[in-house]
């Protein structure tokens, strides 16, 4: 009994330690993190134009100026509606074909960079840098690129957001392919099945819900950016925005309908996506519970 008793506070004196070194742990890195963010804030406030404290108490004068103005001209609204509606439909169009050149690629990156379902083992280390590169370059940049190549357009934007999502939809497909069950693979395989049958019929079936999941989540993403990108001359409703604002007072009812017709947007695609999303997953998880 002395012997189990000195057991057991050695392993309780052990267990304290460890949890007093990862508290110590956990404080120095918090303590560098703020530090490291106030160094941030205070080189960011210096290369400023203007500093952030003293211009802080116009931070609301822009919005309040805008919606002053779209306030009072309310009736014109549902005409801007109908004038900036194919402007809406370029940036789905450009959300939409990206997430699925996207996730084309992205499906055949996370395959070759899966162990146990690449086609080429060793080349796994190599795809799976790629999709970090294609992640790590913000859209921005390819688009600005692409402008300069091939002039302003919807083009230049979606192959941006399409490069983009290759590499991030790579990354969470590789993740899902990772649960799948071999045995249908192996299966496959002893009867001489080809590399692309092999994932058709023994991975898909298994992670075609996740897929279609994160590729929805990915579509929501993809709008705001493709309207970000209008900024920059990659056409669509944030081409006609940065117009609108760019004009100035007169034009801010244009840029207030504007507003309102993206957040409406922005939320009824979030809220179909995340229905379908939902029922997808737990639909997948109530066929797994009876199987």
């Amino acid at each position: 009994m002395t012997d189990l008793t000195r057991n057991v506070d050695d392993i309780r004196a052990e267990y304290l330690a460890l949890t007093r070194r990862k508290r110590s742990y956990d404080t120095i890195i918090l303590v560098l993190f703020i530090a490291i963010m106030v160094a941030g804030f205070h080189t960011a406030d210096d290369r400023n134009a203007g500093g952030f404290w003293s211009g802080l108490h116009r931070l609301l004068d822009f919005p309040a100026e805008v919606i002053g103005e779209a306030s009072q001209k309310l009736a014109e609204f549902p005409a801007h509606f109908m004038h900036f509606l194919p402007a809406l439909s370029e940036t789905l169009n450009i959300a939409g074909a990206a997430t699925l050149l996207g996730a084309i690629i992205g499906i055949v990156l996370s395959l070759l960079a899966t162990r146990g379902l690449a086609l080429w083992p060793r080349a796994i280390p190599v795809v799976r840098r790629i999709m970090d590169i294609m992640r790590a370059i913000p859209e921005i940049v390819i688009a600005l690129i692409l402008i300069f190549v091939l002039g302003g357009g919807p083009v230049p934007a979606m192959v941006a957001i399409a490069f983009h999502t290759s590499g991030a939809l790579g990354k969470l497909f590789s993740e899902v392919n990772e649960n799948a069950a071999l045995g249908p693979v192996e299966g496959l395989q002893s009867t001489g099945a080809t590399w692309v049958q092999r994932m058709a019929l023994g991975v898909f079936p298994q992670v075609a819900p996740n897929y279609l999941s994160y590729a929805l989540l990915r579509f929501e993403i993809n709008i705001r950016a493709s309207a970000i990108l209008g900024f920059v001359g990659a056409g669509g409703i944030g081409y006609e925005l940065k117009n609108a604002m760019s004009w100035g007072t007169g034009k801010y009812d244009e840029a207030g309908a504007i507003f309102v017709l993206l957040f409406v947007t922005i939320v009824i695609v979030d809220q179909a996506s995340s229905a379908l999303r939902d029922r997808l997953t737990h639909g997948n998880r109530k066929l797994e519970a009876t199987l």
